[in-house]
């Protein structure tokens, strides 16, 4: 479906609406469909660990953010650098070095500075390399973790990400306990396939009562494809997050 009846369709159903790449859309259109939105990427182009990248990172930021606020979005999602229509880093990352670290903990500061200023908060999200994006830099969500934990400030947080996770280290109940004081959005989606959650080997309601457990109240987001019919799709996505009392 196009762009525009997609969200109409999404909000119609229930749900609030997510959106990659902002600069593809008709900004005023999606404003126009009266759906919630709750997450975006926050930024065009630029790069967590070195200098050049670094400043257009925080310039494209600060662009991202006067969109959020016309969609009313709250979260601006980030990576350890940019990436093609492919999913593949911009600028890839064989080893990530000291240095890498520091500017990557500068950076961040640099962008917690701008949440603060404009009342949004940035959500860094851990990706898997082994399958979907070889080459970026802090991808493990134990790399994510130590970021933002060194920052420390509420405009930086985790977009932790379980499909990725369960990809490249697994253990999610305890991952999910150890991110619990950093946790910007939960994303979600089956392994294999990416698919919504029943389609494959992670078992979802284990995963919302630990949620429920260490008291997040936070968005979940579907970042997945459909298995077959979208609405059933939707329906195991919300069933799985749905605790019985």
């Amino acid at each position: 479906m196009p762009i525009v009846e997609r969200v109409k369709r999404i909000d119609a159903l229930g749900f609030q609406v997510e959106i990659w790449d902002w600069t593809r859309h008709d900004i005023m259109a999606l404003v126009n469909t009266g759906a919630t939105f709750s997450s975006m990427t926050g930024y065009i182009d630029g790069t967590l660990a070195d200098k050049e990248g670094s400043d257009r990172l925080v310039k494209t930021a600060r662009q991202s953010i006067a969109v959020a606020k016309e969609l009313g979005i709250p979260r601006l999602n980030l990576h350890g650098t940019g990436l093609d229509d492919q999913g593949l880093p911009v600028v890839p990352a064989g080893e990530v070095t000291g240095p890498m670290w520091i500017r990557a903990h500068d950076t961040l500061n640099r962008l917690a500075d701008l949440g603060q200023e404009h009342g949004v908060t940035f959500v860094l999200e851990n990706l898997n390399t082994q399958v979907d994006h070889p080459g970026v830099p802090f991808a493990r969500a134990c790399d994510v973790l130590d970021l933002v934990a060194s920052v420390d400030r509420p405009e930086v947080r985790i977009m932790l990400d379980l499909y990725h996770a369960q990809i490249g280290e697994g253990n999610l109940i305890e991952l999910v306990r150890r991110c619990a004081p950093y946790l910007g959005e939960i994303q979600v989606a089956d392994v294999p396939g990416r698919c919504e959650p029943g389609s494959g080997e992670i078992h979802y309601p284990a995963i919302a009562r630990t949620l429920n457990d260490i008291g997040y109240r936070g968005t979940i987001g579907l970042e997945g494809w459909a298995s077959g019919d979208d609405e059933l799709a939707l329906r195991r996505f919300e069933e799985a997050f749905t605790l019985s009392v």
